[in-house]
């Protein structure tokens, strides 16, 4: 086996279908210039653009490892890592009405360098859940036991994500096809109309599988297959897309066939061992119990069993009735070996010594092959691009997953930071958390912590010396439900602007305009731009992913001497990483300057409402 994944490691084109044919299978894997070719040095070290996203192909030969260092190591921002910790606290308490979880592990990271591992909270806060009283029954305080780094929490659907790196890996082998049909692995599978499903659909969640069944309630595990097997879908295989545990066990079942081994020991023997992952594994033993958070007080009618506080065996009542061990939930894992697991496939499939994919394998998984379903971006088993848990890190190529029991993985290869945050929110009862919103503001804290540096000569389409002013590009914030705007004076003589933008918003919810004014601010309107020479935006603005760089504007203006603005507006809900403008200057018909911010006197003429200077 070779480094760059040929003499049979790369997937080959029949393997994958047409996978790669639609898909073209390119993704910017490791996106921090230098960082593959100094992985001593950190992420963002000598990244003078810090997530411009200018380099970043696959890194055949990347091994990056990981050791603890700083902020400014990692090329990112202290005070928003800082934050990071602050607004995840708030949530040990009322959020809105009882705390999001008892306690978390926060893991951040950039390039080689993890940058914050903090534990928060308690472990094991609960002895037990108070129905009559919607309270939780707490522990005498010596009795507690704290969150630790190493704390060991059941990941629930992140097991997902491992299922899925097995099944990739058979591709790779040549033991499993992508587009073949489940059913050339397992024949029973067929029954209930499932005959036309493929591998693809399982690993992607088109299958039409309903999300769920009770499994547990099955006495034999004959039983609980027979339910698979004769399960009706709920809408044609590829028409529709549709989470479901039940891929992902069908998966382990084909995974299980293929290799004539369970799903334990392939996950040992493909991935923990080969990456010293030594605290991830289904069912852990007794000994591990003191290191492992406590769940849920699971009892009817909330829980499908009865079994009291669980702590140390999985939560998840199907993958219990399988024996701890299923392809949708079940693996026990902590922070830092998480860690490893995303730097493995930032790196291209490699850490350190170990290969465990090949960069074309881990490419695909972090493609979007559910293009027909806009808002449910899928690579094989990762999710795409998914702002309601991916905060402002989310973008096309963002890849990650969230777990029922309160965990979540984030990977951003465009600036080669990743986020782990694993909390006990179903402790001591699954009915206390709702929504995201701590592993929102956890990204949201982490994407601003990668800095983006000044534009260099993106004032106009060609390339030139870097902008000349002294003064940091505007910045418009992060807030939600909320409108900037950046207003140019009145100038004479004005007739083209000229400037750089940087973007990345929530698409087709926050936008950037430019507006013009001709009765002195009372109606505006918008005005037609271009991007970067020839790239027209005639509505006036823009919203999305813009590729984490600088863009050149060009801006013909409408009749005379009109008021100028920029204006940002962002919707209640998510926001990306937000809006940058940078070197204003408006020219005559001629092409010459009558207004630049540069000079100080047009300078203090900006009229700056919710956007302010800002270096990074």
């Amino acid at each position: 086996m070779t480094d760059d994944g040929t003499n049979g490691r790369g997937p080959s084109r029949r393997a994958f279908g047409g996978g790669v044919l639609a898909l073209g299978g390119a993704v910017m894997i490791g996106a921090v210039p230098g960082a593959a070719a100094s992985p001593e040095r950190g992420a963002g070290a000598g990244a003078g653009g810090g997530g411009d996203g200018r380099s970043g192909h696959v890194t055949a030969a990347r091994r990056t490892t990981l050791r603890r260092g700083s902020a400014e190591r990692a090329g990112l921002l202290g005070p928003h890592l800082d934050r990071l910790v602050a607004e995840a606290e708030t949530f040990l308490g009322p959020s809105p009405v009882h705390p999001w979880y008892a306690g978390a592990v926060l893991l951040a990271g950039r390039g080689g360098t993890v940058a914050l591992h903090r534990a928060i909270g308690s472990a094991v806060r609960y002895a037990a859940y108070d129905e009559r009283t919607d309270t939780g029954v707490e522990l005498p305080p010596d009795q507690r036991v704290p969150m630790t780094e190493d704390t060991v929490f059941d990941l629930a659907s992140v097991t997902k994500l491992f299922t899925s790196i097995l099944a990739v890996q058979q591709i790779e082998r040549g033991a499993l096809e992508l587009e073949a049909r489940v059913t050339a692995y397992l024949p029973e599978f067929g029954g209930g109309g499932k005959q036309d499903v493929t591998v693809r659909q399982l690993l992607t969640h088109t299958s039409g599988f309903r999300s769920w069944i009770p499994l547990y309630r099955e006495p034999t595990r004959e039983g609980k297959l027979r339910r698979v097997w004769d399960e009706r879908p709920v809408s044609p295989p590829g028409s529709a897309y549709l989470y479901s545990d039940l891929n992902l066990i069908s998966l382990q079942l084909i995974l299980e066939k293929i290799t004539a081994r369970g799903l334990d020991t392939l996950l040992h023997d493909e991935i923990t061992a080969p990456l010293g992952m030594h605290r991830t594994r289904f069912n852990p033993p007794p000994s591990w119990r003191p290191e492992i958070a406590a769940t849920e007080d699971a009892r009817p009618p909330w829980s499908g069993l009865d079994r009291g506080m669980v702590r140390g065996e999985v939560h998840d009542e199907n993958a219990h009735g399988l024996g701890g061990v299923a392809g949708h939930a079940g693996i026990f894992s902590r922070a830092w070996d998480l860690a490893v697991l995303a730097r493995t496939l930032l790196n291209g499939g490699a850490y350190g010594s170990a290969r465990i994919l090949s960069p074309a394998s881990v490419a695909l998984m972090f493609t979007d092959f559910n293009t027909a379903f806009p808002g449910d971006a899928h690579g094989l088993g990762f999710e795409l691009h998914q702002h309601w848990y991916m905060g402002a890190m989310a973008t096309p190529h963002t890849a990650g997953h969230t777990g029922f029991t309160g965990t979540s993985v984030v990977l951003d290869p465009t600036t080669d930071a990743f986020l782990i945050v694993l909390g006990n929110s179903v402790h001591p009862v699954r009915s206390w958390r709702s929504g995201s919103a701590p592993r929102v503001a956890a990204a949201d804290a982490l994407a601003r912590a990668v800095p983006v540096r000044r534009a260099r000569g993106r004032t106009s389409p060609e390339p030139s010396t870097p902008l000349g002013h002294g003064r940091p590009p505007w910045f418009a914030g992060m807030a939600s439900a909320t409108t900037a705007t950046l207003t140019l004076p009145r100038t004479p003589g004005a007739a083209l602007l000229r400037c750089a933008l940087w973007w990345d918003t929530e698409p087709g919810a926050d936008a950037v305009a430019l507006e013009a004014s001709a009765d002195g601010g009372a109606t505006w309107r918008p005005v037609p731009f271009t991007t970067d020479g020839d790239l027209a935006h005639p509505t006036g603005s823009v919203d999305g992913w813009s590729g984490r760089r600088w863009h050149a504007v060009s801006a013909p203006l409408p009749g005379t001497h009109p008021l100028l603005r920029w204006r940002y507006t962002t919707d209640r809900r998510y926001v990306g990483r937000g809006v940058y403008v940078d070197g204003l200057r408006l020219l005559d018909a001629a092409g010459r300057p009558v207004f630049d911010e540069a000079r100080p006197s047009d300078g203090a003429r900006i009229e700056a409402r919710g956007w302010e200077r800002s270096a990074d």
